[in-house]
Parts: structure tokens; sequence; C-alpha cells
């Protein structure tokens, strides 16, 4: 395109072509000298993560820096408040977007905006024409963050390369995991009760509402869900859920039943009824039934979780001895350096993988030995 290219301090300039002999090899120069301070810096950042420091740079909305300590965060009591307030809403079967409309409703400042005007700081996100513009997407990443559990999750993300600067999402099990580093703005049995409820993710009706109900209620003769039927002209004593199956193919693959809402509220408060009588008056066997149950569960759930510690600790030894035999063959002159070099290559990360992955096993099995049955939260309640 007729571009004329100066580089003053390499002494380039694309006019001359004497001047352009050394630029190839400038740029293979340059190449190495950045791969090499990535690689470098990977190495760090890395090695911080695996030490349990905090990587990001800004602190999560409901904390702030600690100025004594650096790398800690103390709870922002203002913020903080809005976050037990989203996790208690979602808990309550608030979705993300209903949250979003009510916090928008009440005027509550956004993170952005919030940050930007307590602490100054700016981000790509602010937008100070819409001060409370929230949004069911940081909603959700609130619910999702683990951060306030009081815990630091590292390397989440990453990039492909130091050519390539989008994200790359980690699953959680190769995250770093590091548990009571900051003060928790939730308890443990408030995020078990919110997770449950995100995974069970429930549909708003035509009248922008959300049933209690909404996929809980199943056909006893095909497994199917259930909905609600409901209309305007309805009284509320006459809304009544209907077998999904038979509503869309018919009397042939199903029976035409059905149950009224407040025939299944009276159900499950009778339910509810018989259980906290018997809480309150045979305290001692309602606690052993729970207990019972639990620890059922959690030993499933331990023996499974110390197979895979087992099955781990195993590899770990068996690469050791792979290691020490292919070392002798290299000495020994039955294999080549460069052959060593490349089959140790892989066993190493296998290594430095089980290194890390031993220990994180190690805690979640120590976690579950260590739980306490909920029955006297429930009792007390």
């Amino acid at each position: 395109f007729g571009v004329r290219y100066i580089a003053i301090n390499d002494n380039v300039d694309t006019e001359n072509a004497e001047s352009n002999d050394l630029m190839p090899f400038k740029n293979l120069f340059n190449e190495w000298f950045v791969r090499d301070t990535s690689r470098k810096i990977r190495a760090v950042q890395r090695a911080k993560a695996q030490r349990g420091e905090r990587l990001g740079t800004r602190a999560p909305y409901g904390y702030q820096k600690d100025e004594n300590a650096k790398g800690k965060l103390i709870v922002d009591e203002e913020a903080a408040a809005v976050v037990r307030r989203i996790f208690a809403l979602c808990a309550a079967g608030r979705g993300p977007s209903q949250i979003a409309k009510q916090l928008k409703a009440e005027k509550v400042l956004c993170p952005a905006v919030y940050t930007y005007r307590k602490f100054g700081s700016g981000h790509t996100c602010l937008d100070l024409s819409q001060p409370y513009n929230w949004s069911d997407s940081t909603i959700a990443n609130i619910l999702e963050n683990e951060t306030y559990l009081g815990n630091t999750v590292n390397m989440k993300f990453t990039t492909k390369s130091y050519k390539d600067k989008r994200y790359v999402q980690h699953p959680r099990e190769e995250c770093l995991v590091f548990e009571g580093t900051h003060p928790a703005l939730i308890t443990q049995e408030v995020w078990d009760i919110v997770q449950r409820v995100r995974q069970n993710r429930k549909r708003p009706t035509k009248m922008e509402e959300l049933n209690k109900y909404s996929g809980l209620v199943i056909c006893a003769d095909c497994g199917s869900t259930m909905v609600l039927h409901r209309a305007h002209t309805m009284k509320p004593t006459q809304n009544n859920f209907t077998c999904r199956t038979y509503k869309k193919a018919g009397s042939e693959v199903c029976t035409a039943h059905y149950i009224r809402e407040c025939v299944l509220d009276e159900i499950v408060l009778e339910d509810i009824r018989r259980v906290t009588a018997m809480a309150r008056d045979h305290t001692q066997e309602f606690a052993a039934y729970i207990c019972d149950r639990q620890s059922a569960e959690l030993r499933r759930e331990i023996r499974r979780q110390e197979l895979e510690l087992s099955g781990m600790k195993k590899r770990e030894a068996e690469l050791g001895v792979i290691f020490k035999r292919l070392y002798e063959d290299s000495v020994l002159g039955h294999i080549t350096t460069e052959q060593f070099q490349s089959l140790s290559a892989s066993y190493v990360a296998e290594q430095e993988q089980l290194k890390t992955a031993i220990p994180q096993k190690e805690r979640e099995v120590a976690k579950l030995k260590a739980t306490v049955s909920g029955a006297d939260n429930f009792i007390a309640r």
C-alpha cells in the first residue's frame, strides 16, 4: 500500500533497501525475548497461586483491600450487606433477573458505580448515567463466586499464549482452592442452599410469576414433570398441576389426572407439621435418624473420595519407579539423552499435577469427615 516504516532506534527505513537486511534477525530476537518474558511471568503467577496468594488486582464486591497487609481482603460492610441480601433472596427462590429488577427498583448502586464512588477506581463497564443498572449476569456471578465463603480460588482462567489473550476457563477440579483465607460473608449452609436452587432453575410463567412447586411435582404414572394450569379467569383455589405427557400426547400415553395447588399446599404443610412435631417431641430420636441418614450418604462419598486419593498416591509411586528406571537406562546407555528427556517430560508434568491434586483431595476427604449433622440447626429453628 506504499506505506513507509521508520524505526529510529533500530536504524530501519523501508525506503532504503540496505537498512532492511537485519530486520528478520531482529524480529527473531524480539520474538524470543517476548516468549521468554511470558514464560517467566507465568511461572511467577503459578508459584503465587500455589502459595495461596490472591492473584486478582481488584477486591470483589463486598470486600476491600487491607492497607496493612498486602494481598489480603477485609469486609466492606455496606456492600457486604447487599451481597448477603442477594444470597438470601436466591435461597428464598428468586432468580438472578428477579433479584436484579428488585435492586434496580430500590436504587441500589451497581458494583462498578459503587466502587468508583467509594474508592475512585474505574472499570471498563462503568456507566455513570445508569448507576442502578444491575444485570442478571452480575447477580449470577456473585451467586457462583466462592470468594464469599472465605476461600481463595486461583488459576480459574488462563490464556492460551502470549499471542492469544482470550481467556480459557478451567474446571473446578483443576483450580487451586485455599479455604479460610479471609472473612466469609455467608455461611456454608446458605451457600449449599443457593447452589441447589441454582441447579434447579425455574422458568417464569406467562403471568411473570414463579410457582414454588415448579419442577418438583412428578407424575406417578409416566414420571414426567407436571405443569401448572392457571388463568386470570380462574380462582386461586382452582389452580392445578396436570401431567405434561397427557397434555401433549393424550390418553394413549398417560391418564388425565391432576392435583390442585391448594391440596398440595395442605399435603406439604401437614408433612412439615409432622416432621417438626417429631423434632420437638422426640428430639434425640429425630437427631439420631438424621445422623444415620447423613452418615450413610457421607460414608459412600468418603469411600469414593478415598478410592480416588489412593489411586493418585499409587500413580505417584509408580511414576517415581518409572523415572528411576529411565534414569538408570540413560546412565547405562540403553537410551539416548534425547530419548530420556522426551520420555521424562510427560512424567514430570504428571508428577507436578499429582503434587497439587493429592493435598487438595486430602483436604476434601478431611472436610467430609469433619462434616457435622444439620439436625441441630433444624431442631433449633
